[in-house]
């Protein structure tokens, strides 16, 4: 006599089924969000550079409008 019943057997067969589709559904969605955290992690680090390449330009401006406004005030009080 078999331990399981034919209805217990397809009950069980549905399950695994079903377990199987769902987890297939679960490595989809997992892999979308990790690969959509990679995209949002580029994007950011891009922005970031951007803005601190803007800053160091703007700081070597400000640097050398420092500069030469000392040369020439250097220059001034010499004459003076």
């Amino acid at each position: 006599m078999p331990k399981h019943s034919k209805e217990r057997t397809q009950a069980e067969a549905q399950f695994k089924r079903t377990q199987k589709a769902q987890r297939a559904t679960e490595s989809g969605q997992a892999m979308a969000d990790y690969v959509a955290a990679g995209h949002a992690v580029r994007a950011k680090t891009a922005r970031l550079k951007e803005l601190r390449l803007a800053k160091e330009a703007a700081d070597k401006k400000g640097k050398t409008k420092q500069g030469t406004m000392a040369a020439f005030s250097s220059t001034a009080r010499r004459r003076a």
